[in-house]
């Protein structure tokens, strides 16, 4: 009686071990470089030009109060001895007030680029999302991977450029 038990079990496990293998070699993966294609879209392309034309400015005069810090630093050591002591302490409070100036502009630029960045990747990223959805299902993949948390797959699976591409055509980067 047990062996007739041990005979089904076996066999039961042998159905299912075929229809999982049978399964498998039928579901259709493919594989994407996610971060590639939406920083490589046409999209983030211009939406980074007019990042670095809008914050030039900005990015501007932070060079020019570093430039005058430089300035400030030369005619301290350039004056050592020579300055009077207001003097000296003038060009040091100065100093000191384009020192905080700098790094409060500099922190104010950083956090407001960081915030449209982080708005334009999402997104893009969202948007990009639609795209490679609509593209398994148009392909019939069952599964797409982004490359980054895969250790190997055969260069054939990259579907990458093919989004890239779905991407720039569904939203191409009006002028």
């Amino acid at each position: 009686m047990s062996r007739i038990h041990g005979i089904r079990a076996l066999s039961v496990c042998s159905g299912l071990l075929f229809m999982a293998v049978a399964a498998s070699a039928q579901t259709k993966i493919a594989i994407i470089n996610l971060q590639r294609a939406v920083l490589e879209s046409a999209e983030i392309q211009k939406a980074q030009a007019a990042m670095e034309a809008k914050y030039k400015p900005r990015q501007q005069e932070l060079e020019k109060i570093q430039k005058d810090l430089q300035g400030i630093q030369q005619q301290l050591q350039a004056g050592a001895g020579k300055l009077t002591p207001q003097a000296e302490a003038d060009l040091t409070a100065q100093g000191q007030r384009k020192q905080r100036d700098l790094q409060r502009l500099t922190d104010d630029l950083q956090t407001d680029v960081n915030a449209e960045r982080n708005d334009v990747l999402g997104k893009s990223s969202q948007k990009m999302g639609e795209v490679i959805k609509k593209l398994a299902e148009e392909k019939g993949y069952d599964v797409v991977v982004d490359s980054q948390y895969t250790w190997y797959f055969k260069p054939a699976l990259d579907i990458t450029a093919e989004a890239l591409a779905a991407f720039n055509k569904a939203y191409p980067a009006t002028k």
